[in-house]
């Protein structure tokens, strides 16, 4: 039973706290800031690429999941407003084994998502310096998977924010709300553009991969649920709104708002960019891209518009590593004081901001973005997040079960039909990745379970 041990939730000591500064419309801005990103600007190409016009769809299919699953976020959020989302929740609820695959997938999801958006900005920027007559060379542009040595611009931005983050939770969610206005002025403008171009000629096959996820060449997984799976990588980020609990000002209001807020905000820009770019132009001109809406532009002769959207995107895309890059150093901070990593990175600046734990994150995701091509990256991060959002959902189900007169300021309308859909659909999500990304899941759950057998389980402050 000492495997389901559960976790108490109390109040830090002095010290050790993080920094109350972050308000409402903060937390709907890192909600926007990490949804509204690389999903739209680059991987709108590769679920083009594999389910043709019918991507349309997988966006609806991917968002519908992660309402579901944002629910039930918010739910557990205001209900156990502490630092560490998922894991957090799963070892107060579920038990300690059960927090540690999921903590152990949120390093997966976390890492991933910062390395992919790192590679993607880096797409953008190169088109971006390239249009202005400075070439960056290959060797320095990709890692070693596309032909190169290292992604000099995807290692050189994840520094950048890494240091912004150091600085202070309050000045960064200032630069992050900036960023985020000029990201959605920078889509409008896209639309805006693109929208007359509108052929429903392009639409034609709808979907020429069908509606399921059959395998294709080199075991990639097509169709719209096969894109689906992917461009699910573009809806999740609320998550990271749940890691901010310990720096809300008032996190049972807070939360919720930024949660639920940012998702509804965010699927109706999807829709509406997604639309656009399937109509204005053949998906086979962009679907392999790594700067899509510039390439459609292009393809239009909006050359100057083109290149503004691709500065635009390469100044705004760094939103998405703020949030996720702070999300991640706020779970390893968790998972510190839990005992699970050493006690010494649990420690906070006089500004009540995590540096050590930070600059170790940091040095981390760079490496993995500077070798790794994009595609497998989101692909297994995708697969991190699944196995989270499972976790939330399931949460709240036995939350409801086991006490159900506990105080919830937000309470998941529905939950016994909402969160199981969330459960349904994340697992059905899981069988339309690729299988080599899989058993990738496995072998890193496998490989997490190891380490925690041989090292994190004899050092849990919650055995001692």
């Amino acid at each position: 039973m000492s495997l389901l041990r559960r976790k108490t939730i109390v109040a830090q000591p002095p010290g050790q706290q993080l920094a109350r500064t972050l308000g409402w419309p903060h937390l709907v801005a890192l909600g926007v800031g990490a949804i509204v990103g690389t999903g739209i600007l680059t991987l709108i190409g590769v679920g083009a690429d594999r389910a043709g016009p019918a991507v349309i769809v997988s966006f609806v299919v991917a968002g519908a999941i992660c309402a579901c699953a944002a629910l039930c976020y918010a739910e557990m959020a205001t209900m156990i407003p502490a630092s560490g989302s998922a894991y957090t929740y799963s070892y107060a609820v579920l038990g300690e084994v059960i927090a540690w695959v999921v903590g152990w997938s949120l390093i997966l999801e976390y890492s991933l998502v910062v390395s992919t958006v790192a590679v993607g900005w880096s797409g953008y920027a190169v088109g971006f310096l390239k249009g202005l007559g400075i070439v960056v060379p290959t060797a320095l542009a990709n890692g070693p998977g596309l032909g190169g040595v290292v992604n000099l611009p995807a290692v050189g931005i994840i520094a950048v924010i890494a240091g912004l983050l150091m600085l202070g939770t309050r000045e960064s969610a200032r630069i992050n709300t900036a960023l985020v206005v000029l990201k959605i002025v920078t889509l409008a403008l896209f639309v805006g553009v693109a929208l007359p171009h509108f052929d429903v000629a392009n639409l034609h096959p709808f979907t020429p991969y069908g509606y399921g996820s059959p395998t294709g060449e080199g075991g990639v997984k097509y169709g719209v649920m096969g894109a689906a799976a992917i461009i699910f990588f573009a809806f999740y980020g609320f998550d990271a709104i749940s890691t901010a609990a310990e720096e809300a000002k008032n996190p049972e209001r807070d939360l919720a708002i930024g949660i639920v807020g940012s998702m509804l905000a965010c699927t109706a820009i999807y829709m509406i960019v997604a639309a656009t770019a399937v109509g204005a132009v053949s998906y086979t001109r962009f679907g392999d891209s790594p700067e899509p809406l510039a390439l459609i532009l292009r393809e239009l002769n909006q050359g100057r518009v083109a290149t503004i959207v691709a500065a635009a995107a390469a100044v705004a895309l760094p939103t998405v590593l703020l949030a996720f890059l702070y999300g991640q150093s706020r779970i390893f901070l968790v998972m510190a004081r839990d005992g699970f990593l050493p006690a010494s990175l649990a420690r906070v600046s006089k500004r009540g901001t995590p540096v050590r734990i930070t600059l170790m994150t940091a040095v981390f995701v760079a490496i993995i973005a500077g070798l790794a091509p994009l595609d497998v990256i989101a692909s297994l991060a995708n697969a991190g997040t699944l196995c989270a959002f499972v976790a939330v959902s399931a949460c709240v189900l036995v939350s409801r079960r086991r006490d159900p007169g506990a105080r919830r300021p937000f309470r998941t309308p529905l939950a016994w039909v909402v969160a199981p859909l969330a459960i349904a659909g994340c697992l059905y999500l899981f069988t339309s990745l690729q299988v080599v990304t899989q058993v990738a899941f496995v072998g890193w759950n496998a490989f997490g379970l190891l380490v925690y057998f041989l090292y994190a389980r004899s050092r849990a402050q919650v055995a001692h």
